[in-house]
């Protein structure tokens, strides 16, 4: 029992304030500790930009986590910085995600990190492709952002190259004029030779244009092009092509896409030094010829085109100078690839045999050789021309290459053909043209100047005075005979006609009456005879002296 005059215990108030601030604080930690997730380290290059209790890790510009500590690595090559990462970010740390820090950086011709020069550096975090085992702890930092994220639609192929040029990591990657993709890096080979595989990423659509038989090529810088029929031709793809590089790609021919399969990732392309490299590249028909040369070749060389009036219908692969030892006798054999794709189609090259069109063309005068592509650059190429009143010729094979006929063209055919000139001149006896010139002139300048010459020369004058004088006397006289002679026709005519009035009265078919017809048929005849007569002295009197003239 309780002591007597003891009071009773009461609840105070006052012990509330202690309880709901110890709740709190339970919560908060029990929050805290619930949303916390793993520490992880990151090893970078450098800790520029990075600060302790500051710098956060965001993916899509939502915070994970906040850097704890950062210290140099035990070799003094590194940085690790330690960071608490959120309990949502723990389904991320894969060995797939990756790190970097984000701030302003300048690439080619692009810029990125800008927001970071008021909110200051962070730590961005890629999580990579699902699947992979969760749980790390560990990674290592990229130095800069990768080109490809997890979560981009698209896919990863491989470009073959002889050299890289001027493009790098986050060079574009144009389809028609628009960036489809970027390059994501390089690696040289092993042994440093051989080609260069470069890691390109063609977003989506874009994946989907590509075929086996897709060409890539070079579109770095600026070209300039000396076409000798589109004479000087600058070409630039972007402003960021021409400052850090890219690559371009194309359809397939229609023909050719229609036969082809859509590539699919990781697919091995060449990569082409220019559109035009890769265009020729398209053709899969390939016919092998040669042709020897005895002229210079002079700006020749491998992928040299190959024309026929005036359109390339292949390319030069070899140029190779060859001298027989035992003769001494030098040549040059240039070796071609005609691609008869360019000009004809499947159908007509199916129809007959390109030995049989080559040999058919051999007859009408198709013969190889050199001829200036460029008067600027001094590049040459080889025309296939057909030459008048050429002599038909057999072609042989050499191997499995068709050998065609040559001649000299171009500067070396001119030179020839003046030399030819030359020696023709060369060979006429102009010492003895000169000389048997030199005689005549002298026994001309003597028969002009003789006595004899001089004294035809008045005789002649009087000749023609004399028959000037004798026209002049015979047209006088011959005034009032003319005049006459009309009036003589006239007065024969009207006896004809008093003859036939006679005639007519007569009648009969006597031999008197016959007689008499036949006379005035004959003195009709005679008049028109006189009439014709007038008038051709009329017009030409002078010719009773000189006689009628050849009409």
């Amino acid at each position: 029992m309780p002591e007597a005059g003891a009071r009773p215990t009461r609840f105070s108030l006052i012990w509330l304030i202690p309880i709901i601030v110890v709740a709190i604080g339970a919560y908060l930690g029990w929050e805290t500790i619930s949303r916390r997730g793993p520490e992880i380290t990151i090893q970078f290059d450098s800790a520029d930009g990075l600060t302790a209790g500051q710098t956060q890790v965001k993916h899509k510009a939502v915070g994970l986590g906040t850097v704890e500590g950062i210290e140099l690595s035990r070799d003094l090559q590194h940085v690790d910085v330690r960071v608490q990462m959120s309990s949502r970010s723990a389904p991320m740390l894969t060995r797939n995600a990756k790190f970097w820090v984000v701030r302003p950086r300048l690439s080619g011709a692009s810029v990125s990190g800008l927001e970071t020069l008021v909110s200051g550096a962070f730590i961005a975090i890629d999580p990579g492709r699902p699947g992979a085992e969760i749980g790390e702890t560990r990674f290592e930092g990229l130095d800069s952002p990768p080109g490809v994220r997890s979560d981009e639609p698209g896919q990863t192929f491989t470009l073959m190259t002889a050299s890289l040029g001027s493009l790098g990591q986050g060079s574009p990657v144009f389809f028609r004029d628009v960036q489809a993709g970027e390059v994501l890096g390089y690696k040289l080979p092993a042994n440093g030779r051989g080609p260069i595989p470069v890691q390109v990423f063609v977003k989506h659509p874009y994946d989907g244009f590509l075929r086996r038989d897709t060409r890539f090529w070079d579109v770095s810088g600026l070209r300039v092009d000396f076409g000798g029929s589109s004479g000087l031709h600058l070409q630039v793809e972007s402003l960021q092509a021409l400052i850090s590089g890219g690559v371009a790609f194309g359809l397939p021919s229609e023909r050719r896409s229609k036969q082809s399969e859509t590539a699919p990732g990781g697919t091995v392309f060449k990569l082409y030094e220019s559109r035009q490299a890769a265009d020729t590249a398209g053709y899969h028909e390939r016919v092998h010829v040669v042709t020897y040369l005895r002229s210079s070749v002079k700006g020749l060389d491998a992928g040299s085109p190959v024309e026929m009036f005036g359109i390339q219908v292949g390319e030069v692969t070899e140029v190779k100078l060859q001298i027989d030892q035992n003769t001494g006798d030098a040549q040059v054999r240039v070796a071609m690839e005609v691609q008869p794709e360019r000009v004809l189609s499947d159908q007509e090259m199916q129809g007959s045999s390109i030995l049989t069109i080559t040999q058919a063309m051999v007859n009408r005068g198709l013969r190889a050789e050199t001829d200036t592509d460029n008067l600027l650059t001094g590049s040459a190429m080889i025309s296939l021309s057909f030459v008048p009143k050429a002599q038909p010729e057999k072609i042989s094979l050499e191997g499995n290459a068709i050998v065609l006929p040559s001649q000299s063209g171009g500067m070396a055919g001119i030179m020839d053909s003046l030399s030819t000139v030359s020696a023709k001149l060369a060979a006429l006896p102009l010492s003895q043209i000169g000389d048997s010139l030199s005689s005549l002139l002298a026994h001309a300048d003597a028969t002009v100047a003789s006595p004899q010459l001089k004294q035809a020369l008045v005789e002649l004058n009087q000749t023609l005075a004399s028959t000037n004088h004798l026209v002049q006397s015979a047209d006088h006289g011959l005034t009032p005979f003319l005049q006459r002679l009309p009036q003589i026709s006239g007065q024969l005519q009207k006896a004809i006609d008093n003859a036939n009035g006679a005639l007519a009265t007569y009648g009969g078919n006597s031999d008197f009456h016959n007689s008499l017809q036949r006379t005035l048929d004959q003195l009709s005849a005679t008049a028109r005879s006189v009439r014709s007569l007038t008038d051709y002295l009329n017009r030409h009197p002078s010719s009773l002296i000189f006689g009628r003239s050849n009409p």
